[in-house]
């Protein structure tokens, strides 16, 4: 469902600005407009029993044209943020980026959600409305199954004269400190990624800035009936956004919606090793090799790579040291090396750093053993990332599959054209934005285009390369992508490595 959804926001958005690529920084995108609006609200909120409901209703209706649109902007970035942290949590798990290295990321954003609803909720019960009675007392009732108070918390909530001033003065502290402590676990939450995109790009932050705006003008949040405790809540109009447990805490046991929620939790919380992923051995340093660049280190999608003082006596200053628990096994190190180049011939092909269950010198016999069997005009060797569907091989096309296809340097690109094994090379991968390493095929374009090291060689004409991003294509689309392909390395001929190098001609997104 996910892949036919991001198939049609491609053709509708591109793939740069798609929301699905972009659900976790949308999610703090809705958390900096719900605090930007939440500060001006808070400026004309009066925090007392008789002064709560007015107060919001005169923000609401006397200040409709700016307190009025915050308030419904802050409602509805509110909503939105569930709906992307839920739907980025799906997301993640449809496409199994819950194990190995990415446990980290999955299990600290369970809190995050607990986190979240309970924000929700202390600001419903500001308002001090009919609906925040009814969740007020119902939260009392469900607090009170706790062994934590001395006193059940629902007398609090007897009838009107039970109710103090500083009950919502400490209302208004938890409204305040429950989202700061959301804040600093959604930066815990993205400690472990390098250069970790908690901003959506400018079009789509503009965009869904400017949808909110639009559903606040048509669709204005109001309150219901103000609170009177003297008297039952007969109904109320529910946020199933934050308040979907309430009405089985009122129809059930207040022990059944806890051990409800509890077991929900700890399924999510312990899925990364239900059953744990099955990992290989993670990328070492082959110090004989190792020059202290620094590539790897920079290339790292997860800090996995250090830098440290060089401790075999080399004249080089530092080594890479591989972190095991951090490394993804990406190869996208490998990738970066300098010395994984397939033209090696005077000593034994060992790069830098290495995958071991696929080295550099591996690569290149699978590459040669591939390509042996490839005939005819318009030749293509296609290397994808495993993430992808598998591409279909014929007579005139093989494929080599990667862990990531960043982790191809670039210089097999230059040996497979210049040894004449291909007549073009396919790099598939997944979607700009949606790399399941993140960066794999931003790092790749950056080297083609020579922005980053190790670049391609000038002397590789670009037209016969062709970048592939998208994530999980329909199987026609990859096949109309390489007949187009195939066709024109027909149109060159055969690869002559003199000639010269013509200006680059990308296809991208099934569009010439």
């Amino acid at each position: 469902m996910f892949a036919v959804a991001e198939r049609g926001l491609d053709r509708v958005f591109g793939q740069r600005l798609n929301p699905f690529y972009h659900l976790g920084a949308l999610s703090f995108l809705s958390f900096w407009i719900i605090a930007a609006s939440g500060l001006y609200l808070y400026i004309f909120f009066e925090t007392s029993i008789s002064g709560a409901y007015p107060s919001i209703e005169e923000l609401t209706h006397g200040q409709w044209y700016l307190g009025g649109i915050l308030r419904s902007l802050h409602r509805y970035a509110s909503g939105a943020m569930v709906i992307t942290a839920v739907l980025h949590l799906l997301r993640e798990f449809s496409l199994d980026r819950l194990r190995g290295s990415h446990w980290y990321s999955w299990f600290t954003g369970v809190p995050l959600l607990w986190l979240l609803v309970a924000s929700g909720i202390s600001g419903y019960w500001l308002v001090w409305d009919q609906l925040a009675q009814f969740v007020a007392v119902i939260s009392a009732e469900w607090l009170d199954w706790l062994p934590i108070f001395t006193d059940p918390m629902s007398r609090n909530f007897i009838n009107a004269a039970a109710v103090s001033d500083r009950f919502f003065s400490l209302l208004a502290f938890l409204h305040i400190g429950i989202p700061l402590a959301l804040l600093l676990l959604m930066f815990v939450h993205i400690q472990r990624m390098t250069e970790a995109r908690s901003n959506p790009p400018r079009g789509l932050a503009l965009g869904t800035l400017a949808s909110f705006i639009v559903l606040s003008l048509a669709w204005p949040a109001l309150s219901q009936a103000p609170a009177d405790l003297d008297f039952a809540v007969g109904s109320v109009d529910l946020d199933w956004f934050y308040l979907a447990i309430y009405p089985l805490v009122d129809r059930w046991s207040p022990g059944a919606a806890w051990l409800l929620a509890a077991g929900v939790t700890t399924v999510v919380a312990i899925l990364p090793w239900l059953p744990p992923g099955r990992r290989g051995p993670a990328a070492v340093v082959n110090l004989e090799n190792c020059n202290g660049c620094g590539r790897c280190f920079a290339d790292c999608p997860y800090d996995a790579v250090t830098m440290q003082p060089r401790t075999d006596g080399a004249s080089f200053a530092e080594e890479a040291v591989v972190a095991d628990d951090l490394c993804a096994r990406c190869g996208i190190c490998v990738g970066a090396c300098p010395t994984a180049t397939p033209f090696r011939r005077a000593s034994e092909l060992v790069a830098g750093i290495e995958l071991p269950a696929l080295t550099v010198h591996d690569l290149r016999e699978r590459i040669q053993g591939k390509t042996e069997g490839l005939d005819g005009e318009g030749r293509v060797l296609v290397v994808s990332c495993r993430e992808r569907p598998r591409v279909a091989e014929s007579a005139g096309v093989v494929a080599v599959e990667l862990p990531c296809v960043g982790m191809l340097p670039p210089p097999f690109v230059d040996f497979v054209l210049s040894r004449r094994l291909a007549d073009g090379v396919m790099l598939a991968g997944c979607s700009d934005c949606d790399c399941r390493y993140r960066f794999g095929n931003d790092w790749m374009d950056a080297r083609v285009a020579g922005e980053r090291d190790p670049a391609l060689r000038a002397r590789v004409p670009r037209e016969r390369l062709d970048r592939y991003w998208e994530s999980r294509p329909a199987r026609s689309a990859t096949a109309a992508r390489l007949e187009r392909f195939r066709e024109a390395l027909k149109s060159l001929g055969p690869y002559q490595r003199n000639a010269a190098a013509t200006p680059t001609r990308e296809v991208r997104d099934g569009a010439d």
